[in-house]
């Protein structure tokens, strides 16, 4: 790579951190799954240098496109927002499932088995708070693939482009019982196709919900990200990326977010968007313990157990 685009690069990254409320705390050189040099930026929050997470990006990035930088600037400004979480690598799904994401190697690579796909491999943990499952998790790994065709929706290939429908993609293929959380096993696939996206609106789409629908998973997602997981802090509630999965939008999470602290099951914070859970919310640890239950018992095979770790590797 050369020292002039990591120059160029650097502080094109540095310029929009700092529009974000976000520092540049560091950057390391690393390659791909192709081989190629990447920069992994390790973005900290300028108020809590303390809250990090990884940026990766290749030489093939032109931020000189304004529909890049635009995009960009919004993927900052909301991870700067999602770092005020006390676990902000973790998400909830419609069953209930409480799942920290790690370890995705970006940009998306060319598969090496000849198929017409671009694939983003990463991992999945169960994160539901018990000693047993920091010593043993359960976990999923996983490839997530687009065609080459469905590519060209995407603006670009790497992390700020596709990291959101990427992570609801993986979501909703647990939804769907086609991810299975195990000690150990293989690759298992996610595909990102085109019943993801609507050409019409321009947009994706994952789950249709109801107001109880989002109402039961907002309340869900501040009793495990925030009472269980996260020792009572705040959890930013009206995040976007929640509202793609949901189908919804933002205006209507903060809608929902006003009825649940009516309610008495959360307590707004000084900035309205985050919310802790009460104490009568916290008392019903045995129905969110039944739910993780049950979605376990939803994505587990019932058939040919003898390779239930046999999944196909990409």
């Amino acid at each position: 790579m050369s020292t002039a685009f990591q120059t160029v690069l650097a502080g094109q990254i540095a310029d929009a951190a700092q529009v974000a409320g976000l520092i540049v705390a560091g950057s390391e050189s690393a390659l791909d799954q192709s081989g190629a040099v990447t920069t992994r930026f390790t973005m900290a929050l300028a108020a809590d240098p303390t809250k990090t997470e990884l940026l990766e990006l290749t030489e093939a990035l032109d931020l000189s496109r304004a529909d890049l930088i635009s995009e960009l600037h919004t993927y900052l400004a909301e991870s700067a927002k999602r770092l005020k979480n006390p676990r902000p690598d973790c998400y909830l799904t419609l069953h209930g499932l409480p799942l920290s994401f790690g370890r995705f190697h970006w940009p998306f690579h060319t598969s090496t088995s000849g198929a017409d796909t671009l694939l983003v491999h990463g991992e999945v943990r169960l994160e539901d708070g018990t000693a047993s499952s920091a010593q043993t998790p359960l976990h999923a790994k996983i490839a997530a693939s687009m065609t080459v065709t469905f590519a060209e929706i995407v603006p670009a290939p790497e992390q700020p482009f596709a990291e959101g429908f990427i992570y609801n993609a993986v979501r909703k293929t647990m939804d769907q019982g086609q991810l299975e959380l195990v000690k150990s096993g293989n690759r298992q696939p996610v595909p990102v196709t085109t019943r993801y996206y609507s050409r019409w609106q321009k947009k994706f789409t994952f789950n249709d919900t109801s107001e109880a629908q989002r109402h039961d998973f907002l309340t869900a997602k501040a009793y495990w990200l925030s009472g269980v997981l996260g020792a009572g802090a705040p959890i930013w509630l009206t995040d976007p990326r929640d509202a793609q999965y949901l189908n919804t939008t933002v205006p209507e999470l903060k809608k929902t977010t006003e009825a649940l602290a009516a309610d008495g099951l959360i307590r707004l914070a000084a900035d309205t968007e985050y919310a802790t859970p009460t104490e009568a919310l916290m008392g019903h640890k045995a129905r969110y313990e039944e739910e993780i239950a049950h979605a376990l018992a939803f994505i587990r095979p019932t058939f040919n157990e003898e390779m239930r770790g046999g999944h196909t590797n990409m």
